[in-house]
């Protein structure tokens, strides 16, 4: 790992401050080269209200929230063949790696997950690893 990407690992930690979840939160940072092309972080679409009702209520937030991976992708405007994607503080799940794979992002730099993050999402994370790796993209771990 350079010294880029712990800055914008540290950036993609800072970033997911942000969000309003009141229990997990993530950032994620696409770069080209040493440039920063787009953020995001884990949050309700555009207009959706940041209510206590939806934050709290898991049966609900799962249905609406978006992934910082997805918020970065599309809030990026430009090409991100070829860019980087930091994301804090674990890696991305097979419904944004897919995501992540069509927008031809070819390397990502996130966290390793904890035992509970594996006990929860483990078979999740195995799925994008596989397809990172059918694809040839670069997966590091910090």
């Amino acid at each position: 790992m350079t010294n880029w990407d712990s800055r914008f690992i540290n950036l993609a930690k800072h970033v997911s401050e942000w969000s309003k979840d009141p229990s997990t939160k993530c950032g994620a940072v696409i770069t080209e080269g040493n440039r920063v092309v787009s953020l995001g972080f884990n949050g309700f679409p555009r207009g959706v209200p940041d209510d206590a009702n939806y934050l709290n209520d898991r049966s609900i937030k799962y249905k609406i929230i978006l992934h910082a991976e997805q918020n970065a992708l599309a809030f990026a405007n430009c090409d991100l063949r070829n860019c980087t994607l930091y994301v804090y503080p674990m890696p991305p799940c097979s419904k944004c790696a897919a995501q992540i794979i069509q927008a031809g992002i070819r390397r990502v730099v996130t966290i390793q997950p904890t035992t509970d993050m594996l006990s929860r999402w483990g078979d999740d994370f195995k799925l994008a690893d596989s397809m990172y790796n059918e694809v040839g993209l670069n997966l590091i771990y910090r």
